[in-house]
C-alpha cells in the first residue's frame, strides 16, 4: 500500500477545502445567544448538513439537542459487512474575545505567513473539513471501505452537554466500531500525534454579597466589608505561592510518564514574557496533562474607566477547574464548591452555581485501531513515528461515547497544535497539517477496514 494516490488527491482538493473553510468560518457560530444570534449557529448547521448531502451521506439530520442547540448527523454506508467509523467534529466556536486584537477579522479566513487565520479554523471547523477531505480522497481512489457516520456538535465550547444527553437518549444513533474525534492536535507542527488523555472540567460561578448596597469608600472604607476585596482574597486561596492549584481535598501531585514537553518549548508556545516564571511544580507535562488546574476566566467588577470611589456590595466570578484522569469531575465539583464556601472572608454570603461539567478521559492506545492509525501517520508524515501525548483541554462527549459503546476504539487527532492558538485571538490552522492529517485519516479508514476484514 502507498500513500501517494491518496496524498495527490488530497493535495488537489486543498483549494476547494480552503474555500469551504472560509465559508464555514464566516458564520459567527458562538453557541451563546447572549453574545451572538442563534441564527448564526443555525446557518452553520445548515451549511454542514448541505456539505454532507453533497457527498452522498444519507439520513442527514439536524438534531435538536436538550440544551437548545443543533448537532448535525449523516451516514454513508460502506460495503456489506464493513466496520462502522464515527467521525466527530464541532462547528460551534469560542467567542473572538477582543476583536480589535486580531490582525485580521476573526470571522474572515485570511492567509498570512503560510497559515489560515480565523476563529474555528483549527477548533474545530477545520476538523470537519478534514473529515470531508478524507472521505472525498477515498471516493476518488476506489471508494470508502467502511461505513461512515459523521456527527458535528453545536455546543461543545459551551460545555452544556446537549449532544451527550441526546446520545444517551438515542444510543443506537452513534454506535460504531471505531470513533475518530477530530478535536485534538499534534504535539507540534509536523509531528503526528494521538491524544491519550484529556482532562475533564467543571465550571462554577461564585457570588459574594457583603452589603445591602454600594457605599462611599471614604465614609465607610476600612471597616465595611468590600465584596470585591473579599472575592480577590477568595480567589487567591485557590493557588499557593508557586501557583499550584490548592483546592481543599483535591490532590495535585500526579506525574506524566509519557512524551515530555520541554520547558523552553512550552514558554515559546505559550508566549510567556521574558522574566516571567511558570507556575506550579513538576514537569510541564505533569502540570498540564496530569494535574488539576484552576483558572479564573471571568470576574464582574467596575471597569477602570468611569470607576467611582465606592465599596462594592456584590462581586461575581466564573471559575474553571480542569480535572485530570484519575479524578471524578463530580467529586471535584463538590470539593471546589466546599472550598469556596469555607474560604470566603469576613462571613461574606456565598452562592455557587454550576454551569458546566465533563469527565476526564483516557484512551486505550494499545487497541488495533491505534496500530492502523500509526501506520497511516507513518505514511502521511514520512520519517516520523506517531506519538501519544496528553491534552489539558476537555471533550466531555468522549466519556459519554466510551460508556455507551465500551467496545468502540476511540482515537483523538486534530489540528489544534500549539501555533494554532485556539481559544485565543488570531487563531489559525496550518494548511499543511490539514492536508497531512486528511491523508492520515483516509489511510486509517482503509487500514482499519483491511484489519477488520483480515
Amino acid at each position: 500500500m502507498t500513500a501517494r494516490p491518496i496524498s495527490e488527491t488530497v493535495a488537489s482538493l486543498m483549494p476547494r477545502a480552503k474555500a469551504e473553510l472560509a465559508e464555514l468560518v464566516a458564520f459567527r457560530s458562538v453557541a451563546d445567544p447572549a453574545q451572538f444570534p442563534r441564527s448564526e449557529c443555525e446557518a452553520a448547521a445548515g451549511w454542514v448538513a448541505d456539505a454532507l448531502r453533497a457527498e452522498g451521506f444519507q439520513d442527514v439530520a439536524l438534531l435538536d439537542t436538550p440544551d437548545g442547540t443543533q448537532s448535525v448527523y449523516g451516514y454513508l454506508p460502506g460495503p456489506p459487512g464493513s466496520p462502522t467509523v464515527l467521525l466527530y467534529a464541532h462547528y460551534d466556536v469560542q467567542p473572538p474575545l477582543d476583536e480589535s486584537a486580531w490582525l485580521s477579522p476573526p470571522f474572515e479566513l485570511t492567509e498570512r505567513d503560510g497559515r489560515w487565520f480565523g476563529r474555528g479554523t483549527a477548533d474545530c471547523k477545520g476538523g470537519f473539513i478534514m473529515h470531508l477531505l478524507a472521505v472525498r480522497a477515498l471516493m476518488a481512489n476506489g471508494g470508502v471501505p467502511v461505513s461512515v457516520k459523521v456527527i458535528a456538535e453545536g455546543s461543545e465550547e459551551q460545555g452544556t452537554g446537549g449532544l451527550e444527553r441526546y446520545a444517551e437518549a438515542h444510543p443506537e444513533l452513534l454506535a460504531a466500531d471505531s470513533i475518530v474525534i477530530g478535536d485534538a492536535g499534534n504535539f507540534r507542527v509536523g509531528l503526528p500525534t494521538v491524544t491519550a488523555t484529556l482532562r475533564g472540567m467543571t465550571m462554577l460561578r461564585v457570588r459574594l454579597d457583603t452589603l445591602e448596597g454600594n457605599l462611599h469608600s471614604g465614609q465607610f472604607g476600612g471597616a465595611a466589608p468590600d465584596a470585591l476585596a473579599a472575592m480577590i482574597q477568595l480567589l487567591a486561596s485557590l493557588r499557593d505561592e508557586d501557583g499550584t492549584t490548592t483546592v481543599d481535598g483535591l490532590t495535585a501531585d500526579a506525574e506524566w510518564d509519557g512524551l515530555q514537553y520541554p520547558e523552553s518549548e512550552f514558554r515559546g508556545d505559550a508566549k510567556v514574557l521574558d522574566g516571567v516564571g511558570l507556575i506550579g511544580t513538576g514537569t510541564v507535562a505533569d502540570r498540564i496533562w496530569a494535574r488539576p488546574a484552576v483558572t479564573v476566566i471571568g470576574i464582574d467588577c467596575p471597569p477602570v474607566v468611569g470607576a467611582t470611589p465606592s465599596l462594592q456590595a456584590s462581586a461575581r466570578a466564573q471559575i474553571s477547574l480542569r480535572v485530570p484522569p484519575g479524578h471524578d469531575a463530580s467529586e471535584a465539583t463538590k470539593l471546589l464548591t466546599a472550598h469556596l464556601e469555607s474560604h470566603a472572608p469576613w462571613g461574606a454570603r456565598v452562592s455557587v452555581e454550576q454551569v458546566g461539567q465533563g469527565q476526564p478521559f483516557r484512551a486505550d492506545v494499545t487497541s488495533p485501531a491505534y496500530a492502523s492509525m500509526a501506520e497511516a501517520m507513518r505514511l502521511a508524515y514520512p520519517g516520523e513515528e506517531m506519538q501519544a501525548s496528553g491534552m489539558g483541554g476537555s471533550i466531555p462527549l468522549c466519556n459519554t461515547l466510551a460508556a455507551l459503546y465500551p467496545q468502540a476504539e476511540i482515537l483523538l487527532i486534530g489540528l489544534s497544535e500549539p501555533e494554532a492558538q485556539i481559544h485565543a485571538v488570531n487563531e489559525s490552522v496550518s494548511p499543511e497539517e490539514l492536508e497531512r492529517l486528511s491523508v492520515a485519516e483516509a489511510l486509517f479508514l482503509r487500514n482499519y477496514a483491511e484489519s477488520r476484514n483480515g
